[in-house]
């Protein structure tokens, strides 16, 4: 009955396969049939959870990948969702899986979120939350001009997160250290958080405040978000590249809002 799902859900590309399977889904299609490379969703939503309420606010996901956070985000009381998806497949699995679940709180959006001023203009209203998470690494790949030069492209990623600040009050976002996800690419010099951290606060100063910055630890019983301090800030190679790219939670200094802290 849901061989079509799963089969959406198996097909291969650069980004595929990483995200689990939102828990109501999970219940009807056994994740462990699956292939899933997880890249730590629980754990990130948990501390986006622990952060920032999202009951009765509207979501934005750019770059949704299978739509764990979209789902996810309306479980936890989210009022809607829009989901931007460029890959056709991903965007197909989520439109399924909304069926079959019965979902009208998410509109999918089977495209690129490109972030050009046209687009946003579009945008009728502003959101409560982005989530822009490990996307603008992959600009000129993935989308946008391919025949930039890399420090262009960090100059577009920062003019890119700043651009939403106009229609969204908080954003939750990561970056990856490699540009295009290219290891011979790096986007910092030594490939440090303090570096990273450098780059988005001296960036978007006149645009965005950083609430919290969470980074990921090894402890007991596996990975858990903490927030920055002057231990965890180190690089950790053993955690692997994905594991040291932080959690940021911006909050919009152009739009006026009530704070979304607990």
């Amino acid at each position: 009955m849901y061989q079509h799902l799963i089969n959406l859900y198996k097909k291969t590309s650069k980004h595929s396969n990483y995200q689990i399977l939102p828990a109501r889904l999970n219940q009807i299609i056994n994740g462990s049939s699956l292939q899933i490379k997880s890249r730590f969703e629980k754990e990130r939503l948990a501390y986006i959870l622990s952060k920032i309420s999202v009951q009765g606010k509207t979501i934005l996901d750019i770059g949704g990948n299978t739509g764990f956070f979209s789902f996810e985000l309306i479980d936890n009381g989210a009022v809607s969702v829009d989901y931007f998806e460029g890959n056709n497949d991903h965007a197909d699995f989520v439109k399924a899986a909304a069926k079959i679940l019965d979902e009208q709180k998410i509109v999918i959006h089977n495209s690129y979120f490109t972030f050009n001023n046209a687009e946003l203009k579009n945008l009728n209203f502003s959101y409560d939350i982005s989530l822009l998470l490990n996307v603008l690494h992959h600009y000129g790949y993935d989308y946008g001009n391919s025949e930039v030069k890399i420090h262009e492209a960090k100059e577009e990623i920062i003019k890119q997160l700043n651009l939403m600040s106009s229609k969204t009050k908080i954003v939750v976002f990561q970056l990856g250290f490699n540009w295009k996800g290219d290891k011979t690419k790096p986007l910092f010099e030594n490939g440090t958080k303090s570096e990273m951290i450098k780059f988005v606060e001296d960036g978007t100063k006149s645009n965005w405040e950083i609430l919290n910055i969470g980074i990921a630890e090894q402890v007991d019983k596996g990975i858990k978000y903490f927030d920055l301090d002057e231990k965890n800030i180190e690089r950790n190679d053993k955690l692997g590249e994905f594991l040291n790219r932080p959690i940021f939670i911006l909050k919009s200094k152009l739009i006026y809002q009530n704070s979304f802290h607990k």
